[in-house]
């Protein structure tokens, strides 16, 4: 697993901070916001670039990839892929964003406007199309099965481990990239998530990305990158693989209800949890805990409460359930993916990762989403559960790994 975040550039440290409740959101400073109304975001921070590629490679492509890249290289290492004899044909590439080389589109845009189109870089379109933050992933490491990035939104990452897991579970890979990355930061995404009223506008760091609670008013946008490796079990076991957690199952469906809003009834994700234990082959109450989508715009965490209340009922109240955009934000594309990392390491170190600056209660809130400080118990099976617009709705369901 590998993981650039606004709390931690790798996964010890990411972990290390969301199990100590560290707040990754702060003011921008990548851009100047004088003119937005928007003045903070989860950014990623004291991250040395030419530690991972030299400065003109990093020139040549967006912000989105080079984050995908470093923690690709990261999952890689940690792997030991370096040492693995693999058939390459049999080696994937599913690494996806939500918007892809958004900054680079709008800088592009500005050097048509001012100087004319003559001067547009021959690295525009490669920087900017979403297919690409895995096909450098695939280039660098020779992974020559599919470079297929599922772009679902804000389930983007999720859905793109899901589709890795049944290729290597039905058989068409022994392995692959999984995950998303996404850099957002910038004036285009800031103007255009706040004028459609999804960004919370009170600036305040501390009482801005606040899942579950009634003060919510909106998330709070966030660059990132989530990479994990998946790998069939024996062909892990082969080599000698270290394991930290299994992939038992997957769910998705649509609400084809609306381009941004969630269906009101909740069904959609419904359905996709359903789905995601029927695949696992697992009841309900043998879930411990839930990584919640917990985006802190009213809509979302009310209906997700609704949707774990259906399927699980009485156990609902029993679950521990964390938003960890709390802490990291929302990045969009990337954030089922960074998520899904969380929800391995929840499973296999038996720690919960806090909802931190959870303050006041929401009556149609009224779950356990494990409020401002870490819980030790133990976790058999973890759900990780995301939606995007358009209606997305995509689960995870993760197992700890019992070693034989």
């Amino acid at each position: 697993m590998g993981a650039v975040t606004p709390v931690g550039n790798t996964v010890a440290e990411m972990w290390k901070s969301l199990l100590a409740g560290k707040n990754g959101i702060d003011f921008i400073k990548a851009i100047d916001v004088s003119n937005l109304k928007v003045k903070i975001a989860g950014e990623v921070k004291n991250l040395d670039i030419e530690n991972y590629m030299s400065a003109k490679e990093a020139r040549r492509i967006d912000r989105c990839v080079i984050l995908g890249l470093i923690a690709a290289q990261e999952a890689y290492q940690q792997a030991k892929l370096e040492e693995a004899e693999i058939d390459n044909y049999r080696f994937g590439t599913f690494v996806t964003s939500g918007i892809g080389g958004i900054n680079t589109i709008f800088q592009q845009s500005l050097v048509a406007i001012e100087k004319g189109p003559d001067r547009i870089s021959p690295f525009f379109i490669p920087s900017s199309i979403i297919n690409l933050v895995g096909g450098n992933i695939a280039i660098k490491y020779q992974a020559k099965g599919p470079n297929l990035p599922v772009v679902t939104a804000c389930s983007s990452g999720n859905d793109s481990i899901g589709y890795a897991y049944r290729m290597i579970r039905d058989n068409y890979l022994d392995l692959a990239f999984a995950g998303g990355a996404e850099a957002p930061i910038g004036e285009l995404a800031l103007g255009g998530f706040a004028n459609m009223r999804a960004l919370c506008t009170n600036n305040d760091p501390n009482a801005a990305s606040i899942p579950f609670d009634k003060r919510r008013s909106g998330f709070v946008i966030a660059e990132g990158a989530g990479v994990l490796i998946l790998e069939e079990y024996e062909h892990a076991k082969r080599r000698g693989a270290k394991i930290y957690g299994e992939i038992i199952g997957y769910g998705s469906t649509c609400d084809a209800f609306h381009i941004t809003a969630p269906d009101e009834t909740a069904e959609g994700i419904i359905r996709a949890i359903n789905l995601a234990l029927k695949d696992a082959e697992i009841l309900p109450d043998v879930v411990d805990y839930i990584n919640a989508h917990g985006t802190s715009t009213p809509y979302n965490d009310r209906l997700e409460t609704i949707a774990f209340k259906h399927v699980f009922q009485d156990h609902a109240y029993q679950l521990n359930i964390s938003s960890t955009k709390s802490m990291i934000g929302h990045a969009l594309g990337a954030c089922g993916a960074i998520e899904a990392i969380i929800t391995t390491l929840t499973v296999r170190e038996d720690a919960i990762p806090p909802t931190i600056n959870y303050q006041e209660v929401d009556e149609d809130c009224d779950l356990n989403y494990t409020p401002n400080t870490k819980v030790e118990r133990k976790i058999n099976y973890a759900l990780n559960n995301n939606v995007g617009f358009g209606g997305q709705n995509s689960v995870l369901v993760f197992k700890k790994y019992a070693e034989e």
